[in-house]
């Protein structure tokens, strides 16, 4: 073993830095703690030397031992902090609050028992942070401040409920219905977005890009004709103009059924016309759309847009996409909160010409961004189909396999969900709440609709990966169960879409295999 002279010639020797090495740094804001002279809490500190010394390289173990502080040490530890706790209390506010502790919990002992029904324990005061929450908060003016001892007892649960903010008092008092309460925010939210709905549209030019992004998430009954007016391009932002685009609008749709109605039953057109008359009974909902009046509004909405549109002409699907702007639009003028079984023939012949006339031009507005969908052999549908089975074989190539290794074809059922949009998938309220979204973002319908498509197939997950023969599997994706689907579901469908497109749609080969 070496002896002690041998270690003191090793410190000698060596000239590296050791690590823990605490060198004192001069001119500081605070010099450093040194344990040796706070020990004593009266003991004043030596002053600071005037000018910077430059520190000595300890040449020994013993004064290296002295010049370095054990972080281990649990005794010296506990010194400095008895020391530092020592110099930062006061001894008046100390003796003070332990006074005033004392002091209430004697009075609670002498206090006799309430004979009422005991209250729940007082809340810790709260404090509103600045993004609205509420923290858990002590104040300090609570621990320093002494109050009076015939009034301390009571004093401090008075005083925190004051520092309540008033709907988080009531809300804690435990008075209030939980449910109530949240119908209550609710309604206050919505009520708050359609005040931001109704500036923005009532104002003299209104901002199409604000719009949108507060139409993403859903848009007010009450707004939602004039939204999807505005945000299809069918009204123009200019308050001003909008009357007179309106007129020019249905005078011009009305001319043109007086040009080409007649000749429905011409040879050229009878097959057409015959078709959509076919068709239209087949649609949903039922209640609705049997009303004499509203299969002719029907007819003639189909029959002019093929008229007019001859590379496509009219094609089983188009149909489907009337509904949700019909329905939309005809709820400004019942009074019916559900549109599926209003009765049409109580609302004025004015309004329904106006209401026929804007949905015809709005469908058109839509048909033009997908019209590719319609044409000879559908190369659209053809198109977005393949990109369909792409991407679910990107993101969940589980599911992909099990679709192939029982020979099932995302033609197969995925052409109906880009033929209609989804209107046959979802009930109508949902159906109505997808197209707010789809309105609100750019190519909602054409892009942003594929990724909604393989957000909703892989919403079925679980049950597709159960489903293990040809025909169950197609059975059910093809009468998906979303009968009980809400707002709730589809806001779900549409955050998860949005995932999807974000992660996908610029990077197309980035997650290739």
């Amino acid at each position: 073993m070496a002896s002690d002279g041998a270690r003191k010639q090793f410190w000698k020797r060596s000239n590296s830095k050791v690590p823990g090495s605490i060198q004192h740094v001069y001119g500081a804001q605070h010099p450093p703690f040194d344990p040796l002279s706070h020990g004593t809490p009266g003991k004043a500190a030596p002053p600071a030397p005037a000018t910077p010394l430059k520190a000595k390289r300890p040449s020994t173990f013993q004064e290296f031992e002295s010049s370095t502080s054990d972080a281990w040490d649990a005794g010296e530890d506990e010194d400095e902090l008895l020391a530092m706790a020592a110099e930062s209390l006061n001894t008046e506010v100390v003796m003070e609050t332990a006074h005033r502790v004392l002091r209430n919990h004697s009075q609670r002992q002498e206090r006799p028992p309430p004979r009422e029904a005991p209250q729940p324990r007082a809340e810790p005061a709260l404090a509103p942070a600045p993004g609205g929450d509420l923290r858990l908060v002590k104040s300090v003016s609570e621990s320093h401040t002494p109050c009076p001892a015939e009034s301390a007892s009571d004093t401090v649960p008075l005083q925190r409920s004051r520092s309540l903010p008033h709907s988080a008092a009531g809300a804690l008092g435990g008075t209030s219905d939980p449910s109530t309460l949240g119908s209550s925010a609710s309604s206050d939210r919505e009520a708050s977005r359609l005040d931001k709905f109704r500036q923005l549209i009532t104002g003299p030019h209104t901002d199409l890009e604000e719009l949108r992004k507060l139409s993403w998430s859903g848009i007010p009954k009450a707004v939602r004709p004039i939204t999807w007016k505005l945000l299809s391009g069918y009204l123009p932002a200019n308050a001003d103009r909008r009357p007179a685009t309106l007129q020019r609008k249905q005078t011009e749709y009305f001319a043109f059924i007086e040009r080409y109605y007649d000749s429905r039953n011409d040879e050229a057109h009878q097959d057409t016309f015959r078709q959509i008359h076919i068709d239209i009974p087949r649609m949903s909902p039922e209640a609705l759309l049997l009303q004499p009046g509203v299969t002719e509004i029907f007819e003639r909405i189909l029959f002019i847009w093929a008229i007019r549109h001859p590379a496509s002409g009219y094609v089983q699907g188009i149909n489907d996409l009337v509904t949700p702007f019909f329905v939309v639009f005809i709820c400004e003028h019942i009074e019916e909160d559900d549109a599926d079984a209003a009765d049409v023939s109580r609302v004025p012949a004015d309004a329904l010409h106006s209401v026929e006339a804007d949905t015809f031009w709005c469908v058109s507005r839509l048909l033009d961004g997908i019209q590719d969908n319609y044409t000879f052999a559908q190369p659209g549908i053809q198109m977005k189909v393949r990109m369909l089975e792409e991407l679910v074989s990107r993101i969940d190539e589980h599911v992909h396999r099990h679709l192939e290794r029982h020979e099932v074809r995302y033609l197969q059922f995925a052409f109906r969900w880009m033929n209609n949009l989804l209107t046959r998938e979802l009930p109508l309220r949902c159906a109505v709440r997808l197209w707010d979204t789809y309105q609100a973002e750019p190519e909602g319908f054409s892009r942003f609709h594929l990724y909604v498509c393989a957000a909703f197939l892989l919403s079925w997950r679980k049950e597709i990966l159960e489903e293990g023969d040809f025909q169950e599997l197609l059975l059910f994706l093809q009468n998906l169960p979303t009968a009980h689907w809400g707002d709730g579901d589809v806001s779900l469908l549409l955050a998860e879409a949005y995932r999807l497109k974000f992660a996908f749609a610029d990077a197309p080969s980035h997650y290739k295999k």
